[in-house]
Order: C-alpha cells, then sequence, then structure tokens
C-alpha cells in the first residue's frame, strides 16, 4: 500500500480551498471514490493524475510531495514562513519565541553529545 504522505497533502490543500471530496472531483474531472483512496493513501496518482490535481488545487507539485522530496523540509518551511507573515506581529512574535527556544534547547543538547 502506498505511503499516504501524498493524500495527506492533496486533502490539506482540499480542505485549505474548503472544498468536499465532491467538489475536488468534480472539479478535477475524477470519481469520489478515487479522490477518498487518493486521500487514504491506498493509491498513488498517475502522473497525469497528479498534475491535474495540483492545477486544480492551485498547488504546486513539490507542495504535495513535500514528504517525498530530500527538499521537502525546504518546502515545508516555505510554507510556515508564508503562513507565519500572515499573522499579525504579536503573534509572530510569539512564534518566533517559541523556536528560538527550542532550537537553543536542541543545540545545547548536540553540544553536550560533542563532548
Amino acid at each position: 500500500m502506498p505511503n499516504g504522505s501524498i493524500g495527506r497533502r492533496i486533502r490539506l490543500h482540499r480542505e485549505t480551498n474548503r472544498w468536499t471530496q465532491e467538489e475536488l472531483a468534480r472539479r478535477a474531472g475524477l470519481s469520489v471514490s478515487y479522490i477518498g483512496m487518493l486521500e487514504r493513501g491506498e493509491k498513488l496518482p498517475k502522473l497525469r493524475t497528479f498534475l491535474r490535481l495540483a492545477n486544480t488545487l492551485g498547488a504546486s507539485a513539490d507542495e504535495l510531495l513535500a514528504e517525498e522530496l530530500d527538499t521537502g523540509y525546504t518546502v515545508t518551511v516555505s510554507q510556515y514562513t508564508e503562513r507565519i507573515g500572515r499573522l499579525s506581529q504579536e503573534e509572530q512574535r510569539r512564534i518566533y519565541q517559541v523556536l528560538d527556544t527550542m532550537l537553543k534547547h536542541c543545540e545545547n543538547k548536540n553540544t553536550l553529545r560533542k563532548k
């Protein structure tokens, strides 16, 4: 059975568009049951279908493949940066404080391991 990360990303983009599976299926010219199987990770789309879904969702291929690509974290960080940029200055400050604290913790832990 396929991994399912592509299906999770398709679902995420579908939900971001506030579409039901029925709406995505209609717009992409696919069956509702096929969309469900993709989202559950039971099927992987063929390239032509994958491109149709990406275009329908308004998503880039790398966004939908982020967890499958070696550069997936770069894509994910870019998406987080975009999402954070839509928040208020105060919300952004809080998020960056949490990230800074977590990074310092990891860096300290790694420093201790090297000793």
